[in-house]
């Protein structure tokens, strides 16, 4: 998700769950060649497992980042089909290369003869008025027979015109039985579901069906949702970190990224859904808005806000009982 899941981001998430496979930005072939690549590639060794999503549509350039993602330790590199946005389609890739599977199984090809790591591709179910199965199996079959093993199905089709990005997200209806299909038509497959999913019940309940699933936007937006995920699904059964506890492991972090000059609202803006559904939460995205915007602002922001958590009657309740209550805070 482009400006939303950056290094910032990922290593807070790394901090609630230790086994998600996390995917970065979409980042343009073109601005991975000739940009600051050190920018774009940077990220905390504690990030891993770890996949470099890339956007493009000439084979030697993506071969050329699919290179450069595994010289810069990556584990996986994803190539974007599905993405919407009228900047996007300027560039000539994203969803509306679905219309062209040839060229994208030649992307596939290239990316992994350059490489070790896995390449993988994110699409739809379809666009516009080339949503029929039929074409998305044979867009499946392309990929699949220039190399790609591992397909991320967003179970909504796209319109290229007529509808925003947000509106992409939205109004097309969820097809999920589309995805489970492809799964059990192409089983030699690894197929990833994608789209609406908002609980780990739903996610268990889908990988009776798929191979794996994809959160988004409610990973972004309710990140303590992936608190139970290590031991529901990799038998990992560690002791959850209260939300007070991912707080106080993220700050010797935010303290380094002060002192090399990154502002404390690129990180702050990441945790406002912190405590989502939770009793106080208003107060503590209100803290946070209001005061790390601030010249000067320092950690002592999240421990102000904290605080006030703390203080909450909720919280304050919650923390005066067992050492298994405080896991769910």
């Amino acid at each position: 998700m482009m400006e939303w899941t950056d290094r910032h981001f990922r290593r807070f998430i790394r901090l609630i769950t230790r086994h998600t496979l996390l995917y970065t930005e979409m980042v343009a072939a073109g601005a991975l060649i000739h940009g600051d690549r050190e920018r774009l590639l940077a990220f905390d060794p504690a990030e891993h497992p770890l996949a470099l999503q890339v956007g493009g549509s000439d084979p030697a350039e993506l071969a050329l980042c699919a290179n450069i993602a595994e010289a810069h330790g990556y584990d996986e590199v994803n190539l974007n089909v599905g993405c919407p946005s009228d900047r996007v389609q300027n560039g000539r890739f994203g969803a509306c290369l679905m219309a062209k599977p040839d060229l994208v199984a030649r992307c596939v090809e290239a990316m992994s003869k350059a490489v070790s790591i896995p390449v993988t591709v994110k699409t739809r179910i379809g666009i516009d008025r080339l949503d029929s199965y039929e074409d998305l199996c044979s867009f499946v079959a392309t990929i699949a027979s220039a190399g790609c093993r591992t397909v991320i199905i967003h179970a909504r089709k796209a319109w290229l015109n007529g509808l925003s990005p947000k509106e992409n997200r939205a109004v097309p209806p969820l097809r999920y039985d589309i995805v489970r299909r492809v799964k059990q038509d192409f089983s030699g497959l690894e197929i990833i579901l994608n789209g609406g999913i908002t609980d780990l019940d739903q996610v268990e309940s889908h990988m009776q069906a798929v191979d794996g699933v994809m959160i988004g936007r409610e990973a972004y937006h309710n990140p303590y949702l992936l608190a139970e995920v290590d031991g529901r699904f990799y038998h990992d059964h560690h002791s959850i970190p209260s939300r007070m506890e991912v707080m106080d492991a993220y700050l010797p972090y935010v303290d380094r990224q002060l002192r090399s000059g990154v502002r404390l609202q690129s990180m702050t803006r990441h945790l406002l859904g912190l405590y989502h559904a939770v009793p106080g939460a208003r107060q503590w995205r209100r803290y946070l808005s209001e005061h790390a915007h601030r010249a000067g602002a320092d950690a002592q922001v999240l421990v102000a806000a904290a605080d006030k958590m703390t203080r909450h009657p909720f919280i304050a309740n919650k923390l005066s009982c067992s050492a298994r209550m405080r896991t769910v805070l």
